[in-house]
């Protein structure tokens, strides 16, 4: 029989196959699976698809819930979250007071109403991916996930509404230090949605990497 040490390091070095192994390792996954790679074999993992926003109404992703009935809402539990300064909140979670920093154009915010959240992949891109076909729960869901820190992000309302619906093909966040996060952000929600991209993406997120670090990204699968 094989030492206690020896079949943990067989087990370590099994699990570490599956993980490094881009074409296999979001398939042999579950949801509540946590999975890690370097996003550029991340997006080779990612199904190419063409999108397609038949029937598409932003009203489908119900969003700015109280999930956990406290008071704040999803958008309020992000700016509480990311604040550099914290704000005062009252019992309604009115949010007075404190500051932000928004990455996308490298400027700091010192008032709530400034800001927007962003779903870093929008709600119509998720849809184009594969939301089109999710139940009205997982929808709402994805609109709201706070389980990952990288869905959900604070954001200036400027840079936001610039950005709307647009993915990388068309739109990078102004501050250029920013990209490779971005783009490695964009990746690891994907992943953990199991949603595609389309071959316009793919070659510009593969665009972006190569000026980038190949980043190792750890995600737990969402679907």
């Amino acid at each position: 029989m094989r030492s206690t040490t020896a079949r943990t390091a067989a087990a370590a070095l099994s699990a570490l196959a599956v993980l490094l192994t881009p074409t296999t390792a979001h398939a042999a996954s579950s949801p509540g699976d946590t999975i890690a790679l370097p996003v550029r074999d991340a997006l080779a993992a990612l199904p190419v698809q063409a999108e397609d926003r038949t029937g598409y109404e932003r009203t489908k992703f119900r969003h700015w819930i109280d999930a956990d009935r406290d008071g704040c809402s999803t958008r309020n539990e992000v700016l509480l979250d990311e604040a550099v300064t914290a704000p005062e909140q009252d019992a309604t979670c009115r949010l007075t007071g404190g500051s932000w920093y928004s990455p996308y154009d490298d400027t700091y915010f010192t008032a709530a109403r400034a800001l927007d959240v962003d779903h870093l992949v929008p709600l119509a891109e998720a849809w184009d991916s594969g939301a089109s076909t999710w139940t009205t729960k997982e929808r709402e869901a994805y609109a709201n996930d706070l389980d990952d820190a990288r869905a959900l992000i604070a954001v200036s309302a400027a840079s936001n509404r610039s950005k709307a619906d647009q993915d990388p093909t068309t739109w990078m966040p102004p501050a250029g230090g920013y990209r490779c996060t971005y783009a490695t952000d964009w990746i690891t929600i994907k992943t953990r949605w199991n949603l595609t991209i389309d071959e316009a993406e793919q070659t510009a997120l593969t665009n972006i990497l190569n000026d980038c670090p190949n980043t190792p990204v750890e995600v737990t699968l969402a679907r």
